[in-house]
């Protein structure tokens, strides 16, 4: 008998060294922490975006109070960029390099995650679903370490097109952008929507840089240039005054606003809700103040989880639904790493994602990535703001 307990002792104890051996850590792992990074603009310009970053930060908190996943804390190291590149630069290399994260997710801003791309790459560091849909992420050849969360601007752009060669084929369209990469994707796919017509439908393209104060001036200058359509490629200060210039001149154009600024709480109650009447969107997720999801369980956990972090003013916020939403697509990457958490398998994980059910979006749309297409969305809903909320009226709808 006292060799048969040996026996048994010694084989328990070859299986838990089995076991042992078996996990695989990268950086910032340990059998008791998983550090992850992101930069997002809680100050600057684009600081309307910053509630991504908190309700990343509180989701795991709330994860991490429930003992957190496979028995690990999730330590999300969440800094402040001001929506500056170079602050991009010197905030990503100290997560990297100091904070020595596992991956750097869900950062916010086209501007700021270019700025690191080809440093994230080099190393060799996930930068997993960004907060951006700059077309540039979508490109495993060449940049094999970068997926992305939104929608891709030049697709969303391409259903905007659509849109308007079926309800306005003879409309004069003017669009303003922010000049950098974000603002040139959008226009590049609206052009390539229009085709052939682009050319005698869009009356006029204007600039405008995110350091401006206003975009008054050339609201003016689209008004003046006769177009009955107008294509609001801009982050959310910007997207709010342009809305509420419009009304304030009494030009009545039919109004589309990229989706990453049509959020209510952020952007047209700012603008003004009589002034934000008829503003079209794109949309993947749903909206908190939408009767039709009053008994959605998924709306329900939302709104106990921001009403649980002390931010009921935020619920009806879309950037705060993506972060809502970016944080459990993250959880559902670390559980299923399990106790192989590598940067590699991170990175492997992200690019062959088949995701049902997701929370807060929309119904039959499915976030799926693989090897060599990591875009998450192939297709949209269009809805349009109606009294004090949005209303859905086509989709889901492909660029096709």
């Amino acid at each position: 008998m006292k060799q048969l307990c040996i026996a048994v002792a010694a084989i328990a104890v070859a299986l838990g060294a089995a076991q042992a051996s078996e996990k695989k850590y990268g950086p910032g792992v340990t059998d008791t922490e998983i550090r992850i990074g992101n930069v997002v603009p809680y100050s600057g310009p684009a600081s309307a975006y910053g509630v991504r970053g908190s309700a990343i930060v509180d989701y795991f908190k709330k994860i991490n109070e429930k003992g957190g996943i496979n028995g690990r804390k999730v330590n999300i190291i969440s800094l402040d960029d001001a929506y500056s590149p170079p602050k991009a630069v010197e905030q990503t290399r100290k997560l990297v390099e100091n904070e020595n994260v596992l991956a750097v997710y869900g950062s916010v801003g086209t501007p700021s995650n270019s700025a690191v791309h080809k440093y994230l790459n080099s190393k060799k560091v996930p930068q997993l679903f960004v907060a951006t849909g700059a077309s540039k992420w979508n490109d495993p050849k060449h940049y094999p370490w970068t997926t992305a969360m939104l929608p891709l601007y030049d697709m969303e752009a391409k259903i905007y097109a659509n849109y308007v060669l079926k309800n306005k084929p003879d409309g004069k369209v003017a669009i303003i952008y922010q000049n950098d990469d974000f603002g040139k994707d959008y226009v590049r796919g609206f052009r390539e929507g229009l085709g052939d017509k682009a050319k005698s439908m869009i009356a006029l393209e204007l600039p405008y840089e995110i350091t401006s104060a206003t975009v008054d001036a050339e609201v003016v200058r689209m008004k003046a240039s006769g177009a009955d359509v107008l294509f609001i490629v801009a982050t959310p200060k910007f997207a709010a005054q342009v809305i509420k210039r419009v009304h304030e001149l009494d030009w009545k154009p039919l109004q589309m606003v990229v989706s990453v600024s049509a959020s209510i709480g952020g952007v047209l109650k700012p603008a003004g809700v009589k002034a934000s009447q008829g503003v079209i969107t794109a949309v993947a997720l749903k909206e908190p103040d939408d009767p039709q999801w009053a008994n959605d369980q998924d709306m329900k956990d939302y709104k106990a989880f921001m009403t649980s972090i002390g931010q009921t003013g935020m619920i009806d916020d879309s950037n705060a639904v993506q972060g809502y939403m970016a944080a459990v697509l993250l959880e559902r990457v670390l559980r299923r790493a399990g106790d192989n958490l590598t940067r590699e398998n991170l990175r492997d994980i992200a690019a062959s994602m088949n995701e049902e059910n997701v929370p807060m979006v929309l119904p039959k749309l499915t976030l799926h990535t693989s090897p060599d297409n990591y875009s998450l969305y192939n297709a949209l809903y269009l809805q349009r703001f109606e009294g004090d909320r949005y209303n859905l009226f086509e989709g889901p709808i492909s660029e096709k």
